[in-house]
C-alpha cells in the first residue's frame, strides 16, 4: 500500500516582509496552523533559509529542520526556479533576467551564470544535509524565442541547443547525482523543457541521466491543451514531485493560447485557485495512485482574482480530500473462494 504526502505548500508566493510571511519560523507556524503538514521552499529568500550555510553544515539544516517540527511542519523540498532560469538565458532575455540574480552579476552573463551554477551546487548539498530526496527548478531556454519559427528554424539548431543545454546542466546533475537527490525541472512555458516531447530532447542529450525528473503541474500542460493525465502515462516513472494548481482556458473569438500579451485577467488562459479551475484533478490524483506516486502533494498558489491567504486556506481541504489512499486488496475478494492448480485446470475444462 502507498499514499501519497501532503497537504504541503510551496512559499514563493507568500513570503514578504509582514508577519507572519517574514521567516521561517513565522511562516511554517502560519501554514502549520491551516492544517498543511509540509512546505517546499524558495532558496532565495534570504529570510528563509541561508543556501550557504545549508550546504556547508548540517547542524544548521538541523535547526531548520526543528524550527519546521515546532510547527508541526517538515520541509518537502527545495527550489531553485529563478537561478535554474539562468543556467542558460538567451541574450534577448538578458536585462529582464537580470533581476533574478545579486546586483553583483547584473549585466555581466557569464557571472550571472556562473553564480546560478553555484547557487545549483549548493541546493545539492543543502538537500543531502536536509534529507531530501527531490529538489525543484527551472531548465532556463536557449531556444524559447524560436519556439513559433518564423523565419524558419535553421536544420540542426534544436539539436544544437538542447545539446548545449545539457551541457551545462550535467555537472549539476551529476552533482546532485553524489548527494542522492532527484532534480526536478518544472514542465513550463518559458522554458526549453516546456511539454514532453522537448522533455524527452533533453533528457536524451543527458544521456538519460537518472537524476533528470520532472516536476508534474497540470496547470501549465492545460494552458498547452496537452492531455495532462496522458502525461502520467508516459513520464509516470520520472515524476518525482507535484504542485497542485489549476487552471482554466476558456478561448474566444478575440484572444487564445497566446493572450494577445493581455493581463493575466484578461487572457483566455489563467491561474486560477483550487478547485476555481477546469483542472481534472480527480483524473489526477486517481492516475497518480494508479503509478504508486509516492511524493508531496504541494499547492502551488497562484490566482489572478483570489486572495492568495483564502486559496491558501481552502487548499489543505482540497488537497485532503483528492489523496487517494490505495488498497491493498481488490474490492471482490469477499467473493474469492480457495482452489489450486488442480482446480484450475478443472474450471478450465482441461481435466
Amino acid at each position: 500500500m502507498s499514499i501519497m504526502k501532503g497537504p504541503a505548500i510551496f512559499l514563493a508566493q507568500f513570503t514578504g516582509a509582514e508577519t507572519p510571511f517574514n521567516n521561517l519560523e513565522n511562516i511554517s507556524r502560519w501554514a502549520g496552523g491551516l492544517g498543511y503538514k509540509g512546505i517546499q521552499v524558495p532558496t532565495w529568500e534570504a529570510g528563509l533559509i541561508d543556501l550557504k550555510t545549508a550546504a556547508h553544515s548540517k547542524d544548521y539544516c538541523d535547526e531548520l529542520k526543528g524550527v519546521c517540527a515546532q510547527s508541526g511542519v517538515e520541509i518537502t523540498e527545495l527550489s531553485t526556479h529563478l537561478q535554474g532560469q539562468l543556467v542558460a538565458v538567451h541574450p534577448a532575455y538578458d536585462e529582464q533576467f537580470d533581476g533574478f540574480a545579486p546586483a553583483e552579476v547584473h549585466g555581466n552573463p557569464k557571472a550571472r551564470q556562473e553564480w546560478a551554477v553555484n547557487q545549483l551546487l549548493l541546493a545539492a548539498q543543502a538537500s543531502r544535509n536536509l534529507g531530501l530526496s527531490a529538489h525543484a527548478t527551472f531548465s532556463g531556454a536557449l531556444l524559447w524565442h524560436t519556439l513559433y519559427p518564423w523565419p524558419q528554424r535553421p536544420s540542426g539548431l534544436v539539436e544544437t541547443g538542447f545539446r548545449e543545454l545539457a551541457n551545462r546542466w550535467l555537472p549539476i546533475l551529476n552533482a546532485f547525482d553524489e548527494a542522492g537527490v532527484d532534480v526536478c525541472y518544472e514542465i513550463h512555458p518559458g522554458e526549453d523543457l516546456h511539454d514532453g516531447v522537448t522533455f524527452e530532447r533533453f533528457l536524451e542529450a543527458t544521456g538519460n541521466h537518472r537524476r533528470c525528473n520532472i516536476l508534474y503541474d497540470p496547470s501549465h500542460l492545460m494552458l498547452q491543451q496537452l492531455d495532462y493525465i496522458q502525461f502520467i502515462d508516459f513520464y509516470h516513472d520520472r515524476i518525482k514531485m507535484f504542485h497542485v494548481k489549476d487552471a482554466e482556458f476558456n478561448p474566444n473569438g478575440r484572444s487564445g493560447m497566446y493572450g494577445g500579451y493581455q493581463d493575466w485577467t484578461d487572457r483566455a488562459g489563467r491561474f486560477r485557485s483550487l478547485g476555481d479551475g477546469q483542472v481534472d484533478f480527480k483524473g489526477i490524483f486517481s492516475q497518480l495512485a494508479r503509478y504508486s506516486f509516492e511524493g508531496w502533494a504541494v499547492l502551488e498558489w497562484e490566482c489572478c482574482l483570489k486572495h492568495p491567504e483564502d486559496g491558501a486556506r481552502e487548499g489543505v481541504d482540497f488537497i485532503n480530500r483528492h489523496i487517494i489512499r490505495t488498497t491493498d486488496r481488490a474490492f471482490d475478494d469477499f467473493a474469492a473462494g480457495s482452489t489450486d492448480e488442480a482446480g484450475n485446470r478443472r474450471i478450465l475444462g482441461l481435466d
